[in-house]
């Protein structure tokens, strides 16, 4: 009934873009038809994202790709019995959006646990774990994510340094381990079950690169900042029953079937994973040979130094399952989150003077992870947030690229998002790609110059304009699950950088309408190696692209935000209508 639904649809709409047309004679009259496209769109507003960011009114795809763009005429050739013809009655086509650094099984992850994104205080997220605990057996663990100490109407009993303590929670859900992930990703909390498991106490020591908060009388609270995490995740991995080939391929395929559903429903047909193992990038591999991909996908590898020497040379993955997977890059961690005190600065927090963040991988290992990658011909992507550690991180990037720090080398800097003034003309003198996340700005804002302080909050936080006019492209995304994957909100914090309260964060740092277009195709695209095949509307390039009811270059900035995805195509099929 689906099929046939669709079927007369696109009849209607073929009958319907043939009647505005009445003067002209049906199209086996005008000239003979070439080999038929199998799909069409007329009477668009269409906005290629090339390079000069031209604009069409009709497409045509078959096999995948674009056979024909430009005008009705341009693609009248290409119009037989068999192509679905859709009218755009005026609306928008742009490309398909690519988000830059997206956790791409997380976020299928994500999907399967307790959303905390919303919650405004510690209670709501108590009852929230309280509740999910009558549902499940005793001794399961009760996984959430999205808390942001930062966002809560008011701290929690017992706080230390805003952080919650895990007493209340210990009490009120005593039979289940239980860990909630910080909104940034780089700190959880666990309640005492989960640190029984985990053989943590007040005797227990700070592991490099990570903190335990601990109250006054030296007992941790249940909070675990960056690296100290792991000591959570291996106990969970140690008392979870571990599943067999057949039950992980199937846990793999339904986090990539919620994930999938997920970009695509907002126009997101590809997605750079900020971060996944060869073993399963090998995974991928095979669900991308065999068609069980939904969008496509460039992914980061994240491993020691030691397994990315034996395993670079075989991992190495480019243009699988027709476009939808390359693997050609390393992820690396040097600092954490500014949410959680993390991210490493030049100077001590305002709002915590003590500490100047926490410095997450050696310096010397990434060192030898770059001169790795370069040897190998493999693009590195460090997470760097503050203004330490991206200047430790431009640094050794110049060091080791040496003399082909002016070529085509596309390193990355994912999030790049607090920046010493003088550091920021180097990444376009060094061609460095500074990965970063719109909405991580509004998102963060309300926060950051209690953190940074005025001076440095204006001077280096989320500064895109800078960095355009530094000669750098400004990839974008939003680092879900961190964030929501709607790119709306990433488009229009970039053009307008405002706040839900209306204040506007340091608007001389803004991207223009197009930039910010540009910012979500043709730039991730580039960055990823693939500007050729996706990116931009053109002849011969994979046919990705989406369907809008407003148009995103001239509507007012507030319709960003409702702007809706009518149609979402890859590779030339419909995929979300």
């Amino acid at each position: 009934m689906q099929d046939l639904a669709r079927f007369t649809t696109a009849f209607s709409l073929f009958v319907c873009s043939w009647l505005i047309s009445p003067f002209h004679p049906p199209v086996a009259a005008q000239q003979p038809v070439l080999e038929a496209a199998d799909l069409a769109i007329v009477n668009a507003n269409g906005l290629a994202c090339d390079a000069a960011m031209s604009r069409f009114t009709a497409v045509a795809v078959r096999d995948g790709r674009i056979v024909a763009i430009g005008q009705r005429a341009d693609i009248e050739p290409f119009l037989g019995r068999t192509t679905q013809v859709i009218d755009g009655t005026g609306m928008t086509v742009t490309p398909g959006l690519i988000d830059s650094h997206l956790h791409f099984l997380g976020l299928g992850q994500s999907l399967q646990m307790l959303d905390l994104s919303q919650a405004d205080s510690w209670e709501k997220i108590e009852s929230m774990v309280r509740e999910a605990s009558l549902r499940i057996p005793k001794g399961t663990w009760i996984e959430g994510r999205g808390w942001h100490q930062a966002k809560w109407i008011a701290p929690p009993k017992g706080d230390v340094d805003g952080y919650p303590n895990h007493k209340a929670m210990s009490l009120a859900v005593p039979d289940h381990p239980v860990v909630l992930t910080h909104a940034s990703g780089h700190a959880s909390f666990a309640n005492e079950a989960a640190m029984k498991l985990a053989g943590v106490d007040r005797n227990t020591a700070d592991p490099n690169g990570g903190e335990l908060l601990k109250d006054s009388d030296g007992n941790p609270i249940g909070v675990f900042r960056e690296n100290a995490q792991s000591m959570i995740r291996r106990a969970q991995l140690q008392t979870t029953e571990r599943l067999n080939d057949e039950q992980f391929r199937a846990t793999v395929l339904s986090q990539i079937q919620l994930a999938g559903r997920e970009c695509l429903k907002h126009g997101i047909t590809g997605v750079h994973d900020a971060g996944s193992t060869f073993a399963t990038a090998k995974q991928l591999k095979q669900f991308a040979e065999s068609g069980q991909l939904p969008v496509r996908l460039a992914v980061m590898i994240r491993d020691s130094l030691e397994g990315l020497a034996a395993q670079m040379d075989e991992g190495r993955k480019e243009d699988v399952g027709n476009g939808f997977l390359s693997v050609r890059s390393v992820k690396v961690s040097i600092d954490g989150a500014l949410g959680p005190h993390g991210a490493w600065l030049l100077e001590p927090y305002s709002d915590l003077p003590t500490s100047s963040g926490l410095n997450t991988l050696p310096l010397d290992e990434l060192r030898k992870i770059a001169k790795l990658c370069k040897e190998r011909n493999w693009q590195l992507c460090a997470h760097a947030i503050g203004d330490r550690a991206n200047r430790e991180v431009l640094d050794i990037y110049e060091q080791v690229l040496g003399e082909q720090a002016s070529s085509d080398h596309r390193w990355r800097i994912e999030h790049a998002q607090h920046l010493a003034p003088s550091d920021i003309p180097r990444f376009g003198k060094l061609g460095i790609i500074p990965a970063m996340q719109a909405n991580h700005c509004t998102s963060d804002a309300i926060f950051v110059p209690q953190r940074l302080g005025e001076r440095r909050s204006a001077q280096g936080a989320y500064v895109w304009r800078s960095l355009i006019d530094s000669g750098a492209i400004v990839p974008n995304g939003t680092d879900a699950p961190v964030e929501r994957v709607d790119p709306r909100a990433s488009l229009y914090a970039a053009a307008t950088r405002q706040l839900p309260s209306g204040d506007v964060f340091y608007p001389a740092q803004c991207m223009t309408r197009t930039e910010a277009l540009l910012s979500y195709t043709l730039w991730p695209a580039r960055a990823a190696f693939q500007e050729k095949q996706v990116g931009s509307l053109e002849k011969g390039k994979r046919a990705d692209l989406v369907l809008w009811d407003t148009d995103l270059l001239n509507c007012t900035p507030s319709k960003i935000l409702t702007a809706n995805v009518e149609l979402t195509v890859v590779a030339g099929v419909i995929v979300y209508q």
